[in-house]
C-alpha cells in the first residue's frame, strides 16, 4: 500500500549546507585544515601531471545509507534508494542522456569521472526528532539520529527531514570519521517516492556527493566575482543560479558563454544540471586517491 502523503511543500529553490558546515569544521578542527591543504597540493600536483580521466580505473564506492525517520512517509522504500543509487551512476559516469543538452562550447568538457556507486546496507532509524540541520544532530545517536558505519571504507548517507528548506550537506574529505558523510532531504533524494520537482531527479545526492569527493560549488562561495572552486575549466560566476535559466548568463565579464549554471556544483533545479567537467573529475579522482582512498 503506498504511504500516505503529509509533507510540507518541498522547497522551491536548492539550497545546500555543506560549505557552512566546511567552514565550522575547519576552525574546531586543525587536522582538518592539514588535510585540506595537503589534498589541494595532490591536487595541484595531479593536474601538473595531465592524468587524462579516462586512463583511471572504475571505482565503486561501497554505500550505506541511513533512514531517519519521524513520520512513516520519511521511512523511504528501497526502490526510493536504489533511484537514488542508479541516478548518481548515470551522472557521475556521464551515461546520462540530458547531457546532451549541454551547449557547445563544453561538451567536449562532460567527463565520466569513472566512480561509481554500490548500496551495501540500509539502515532504518525511528527518530522524535521533527527535523535536523547542519550542526551533524543525525549523525549522532545521542541527538536523535545514528553514528555512521565503517566511513573510513564506506560513504555513509543519511536521509531524513531537513530544516530551514536545506535539500543537503556534506562533509569535505578529511574531516572527523564521527560526522563523516553526506546528508540529503528526504524530499530530495532519488526520483520517486518522497522526491518532488524540481529535486526529484536524484540531483542533490549527485551535487552532495560532489562535495564528499572534494568539489566546490561553482562559483566559489562569495556574492561577487572573487571566489574561486579552484577548478580551471569552469567559467568564474558571481554567484548561484537558481530554477532553469536560458543560456547564457553573463557575470563576471564571463561572456560570451557566460556561467556553466547545468554543472552539478551550481544551484539550478534538477532537470538544469547534466555535467561534470574533466577538472572536477581530477578533483574528485585525487581525492580518492589520497584523503579517500580507503573507499578503493
Amino acid at each position: 500500500m503506498a504511504k500516505k502523503r503529509t509533507s510540507a511543500t518541498p522547497p522551491l529553490r536548492r539550497q545546500c549546507g555543506a560549505m557552512a558546515a566546511h567552514f565550522m569544521l575547519l576552525e574546531k578542527f586543525p587536522a582538518f585544515r592539514a588535510v585540506q591543504m595537503r589534498l589541494e597540493g595532490a591536487t595541484s600536483r595531479r593536474r601538473e601531471e595531465h592524468v587524462e580521466p579516462a586512463r583511471t580505473s572504475i571505482a565503486t564506492i561501497n554505500t550505506i545509507v541511513h533512514v531517519v525517520y519521524n513520520t512513516d512517509e520519511q521511512n523511504i522504500s528501497t526502490a526510493q534508494i536504489n533511484s537514488q543509487i542508479r541516478a548518481m551512476n548515470r551522472d557521475f559516469r556521464a551515461t546520462n542522456t540530458d547531457r546532451s543538452k549541454t551547449p557547445s562550447p563544453w561538451r567536449g568538457l562532460v567527463t565520466d569521472s569513472r566512480v561509481q556507486f554500490k548500496l551495501a546496507q540500509v539502515v532504518r532509524t525511528r527518530t522524535t526528532k521533527t527535523s535536523f540541520s547542519t550542526d551533524d544532530g543525525v549523525k549522532k545517536a545521542a541527538t536523535g539520529g545514528i553514528a555512521p558505519l565503517t566511513p573510513s571504507t564506506h560513504m555513509n548517507v543519511w536521509v531524513c527531514a531537513l530544516a530551514g528548506g536545506m535539500l543537503g550537506y556534506a562533509q569535505f574529505p578529511g574531516g572527523p570519521p564521527a560526522t563523516d558523510g553526506v546528508v540529503i532531504s528526504y524530499q530530495a533524494f532519488g526520483t520517486m517516492g518522497t522526491a518532488e520537482a524540481p529535486f526529484n531527479k536524484g540531483r542533490t545526492g549527485t551535487h552532495e556527493v560532489g562535495h564528499y569527493l572534494n568539489l566546490r560549488h561553482i562559483w566559489g562561495d562569495t556574492p561577487d566575482c572573487s571566489g574561486s572552486d579552484m577548478v580551471a575549466d569552469t567559467p568564474n560566476a558571481a554567484g548561484p543560479n537558481f530554477g532553469a535559466p536560458a543560456w547564457p548568463v553573463v557575470t563576471c565579464n564571463n561572456g560570451p558563454n557566460g556561467d556553466m549554471f547545468m554543472n552539478y556544483m551550481d544551484y539550478t533545479d534538477d532537470a538544469a544540471m547534466f555535467m561534470f567537467t574533466a577538472q572536477q573529475v581530477l578533483r574528485m579522482r585525487t581525492a580518492l586517491e589520497t584523503a579517500r582512498s580507503g573507499l578503493l
